[in-house]
């Protein structure tokens, strides 16, 4: 099994670029492609889909979770300038307690693991094929993009209702949602991202994405693409950090921490914009992050015309340094 999840060439590529001047980029991708055709010739496809699933969730949330976990109760006095909220925000140095939400946040992922495998397995036995497409031809760019597009989009807007209709309405999942993801005073921490009552995680953290991918039934390495971007963007925003690099990461980082301290009333969504048309929106908002990223490439725009004219100047003054030389020269 270990060489399997180590072989997926979308993580591979992800984490062992081979880079050089002295090889090039076709070689990379006839090494994709190879390795890619190997897996899917010599594996079974539903091992490979859950293996990837697992091996996306253990690399970019629960590795990244315990090192920030270790950075927060190791070193409070330094992890609290932070953090949104200070020392309210930092999570609790019970190893018992600790211990109890690490062990609920990877059964909520076995969970998610089971319940892709069951609706894979169904959908097989359905239509005698897989859920997602498996063949050995690579995703084209613009393909990627297009569905990438698609299932972030409707993963935010799946997101935004069943958060804020579902979990936060007056249903008994919403008081088990409060119960288990709200019980804190502060900002969350990136192991919260899955310690939550089951069917919240299921509802909030795998359909909004597997849905639409299932629904468009994009490739299997799409989908791998889609669940890296997307824990990412949930191990960070979960982070409760100050210095989250890029606006709008950073954005997003602090709309969740506002969602937590005010005991989830404002901010469903990620990235600001269905809670800014609702008017759920508290903090800062999605244009916001959009005028400040504006401005910071305008910055380095106006920095990179004075850099021109400076090297114009520069120039100009060598040249005409130049040619009083030869006019003496020619005296």
């Amino acid at each position: 099994m270990l060489d399997l999840l180590l072989s997926i060439p979308i993580l591979s590529y992800v984490f062992f670029p081979t880079t050089g001047a002295s090889i090039s980029t076709s070689v990379n991708i006839i090494f994709f492609y190879m390795t890619w055709t190997s897996l899917v010739f010599s594996h079974p496809a539903l091992e490979l889909h859950l293996s990837g699933v697992l091996v996306v969730r253990v690399i970019f949330w629960l590795i990244p979770s315990l090192v920030f976990l270790l950075f927060d109760v190791g070193v409070p006095s330094l992890a609290e300038g932070f953090k949104h909220g200070g020392r309210a925000s930092l999570p609790t140095r019970d190893a018992r307690k600790l211990g109890k939400m690490l062990g609920m946040a990877l059964l909520n992922v076995m969970i998610c693991l089971a319940f892709e495998a069951a609706v894979s397995m169904g959908y097989t036995l359905l239509f005698k094929r897989h859920v997602f497409r498996m063949s050995t031809t690579l995703p084209l760019p613009w393909t990627l993009f297009k569905h990438c597009a698609f299932i972030l989009t409707c993963r935010e807007l799946l997101n935004f209702y069943i958060h804020r209709h579902v979990l936060h309405g007056s249903s008994w999942l919403a008081k088990k949602h409060m119960e288990y993801a709200h019980a804190g005073v502060g900002a969350p921490f990136s192991l919260q991202v899955f310690t939550d009552y089951p069917v919240a995680v299921l509802l909030h953290r795998l359909l909004p994405a597997f849905l639409p991918s299932m629904l468009i039934r994009t490739h299997l390495l799409t989908y791998f693409l889609v669940l890296i971007i997307t824990s990412i963007e949930e191990t960070l925003a979960m982070s409760g950090y100050t210095a989250i690099p890029g606006i709008v990461m950073s954005g997003i980082t602090q709309r969740t921490a506002v969602h937590y301290t005010s005991k989830g009333t404002h901010n469903f969504g990620a990235y600001g914009i269905l809670d800014w048309a609702h008017g759920t929106s508290k903090g800062r908002g999605a244009l916001e992050d959009v005028r400040k990223e504006a401005d910071k490439h305008r910055v380095q725009e106006k920095s990179t015309e004075k850099v021109d004219q400076g090297t114009k100047v520069m120039h100009d003054g060598i040249d005409s340094l130049r040619q009083r030389l030869r006019s003496q020269d020619g005296k």
